[in-house]
């Protein structure tokens, strides 16, 4: 019965539009990404049978969880591309918040490989936050001036999550 429910809910996905199986297809990988990172998977191996791991910044738990989120919001920047023009406010917002996920994923990239134990999940979680945190602030910026209490206020919530991740990071 499970089964069928499932294969029932696969065969829906495969009748959407093109783009639409772009989108979810990407957002699927990124959670797979994530879990094979989170979870140590060794390809079938024994531990004994593998050589010396090599450095990958990309297969930490941090950047699978920066990973996820740049998919939902590409996903979502593309398919309202089909709908909107480039002034559509959400598609503003979107490419802003791409952009500030790239920054942080090359961050992330940076760390170095002694340090690499640090690139847990919560590193993630505080660096998604940060760019919400971001992405607030920049919509708030829009349509306040500097000195205005609510951009203060983001403004500073975005600093506590900078903080927060550099006693991380060291």
């Amino acid at each position: 019965m499970i089964g069928q429910d499932v294969l029932g809910w696969i065969g829906s996905k495969l009748q959407m539009p093109l783009q639409s199986k772009i989108n979810w297809f990407g957002v699927v990988l990124a959670v797979l990404v994530g879990i094979s990172a989170a979870s140590g998977q060794t390809g079938g191996k024994a531990p004994g049978d593998r050589p010396a791991k090599a450095y990958n910044p990309k297969a930490t738990a941090a950047f699978a969880e920066v990973a996820l989120k740049r998919a939902e919001m590409e996903a979502e920047l593309e398919s309202l591309l089909l709908d909107y023009t480039d002034e559509y406010p959400r598609l503003k917002e979107l490419r802003f918040s791409v952009g500030r996920i790239k920054a942080e994923s090359e961050r992330l990239t940076a760390i170095p490989q002694d340090q690499m134990e640090k690139a847990t999940v919560a590193l993630g979680k505080l660096v998604v936050r940060k760019i919400e945190a971001e992405v607030e602030l920049w919509k708030l910026q829009q349509s306040y001036a500097d000195g205005h209490p609510e951009v203060k206020r983001a403004k500073k919530r975005v600093d506590v999550f900078e903080a927060a991740i550099k006693e991380i990071l060291g």
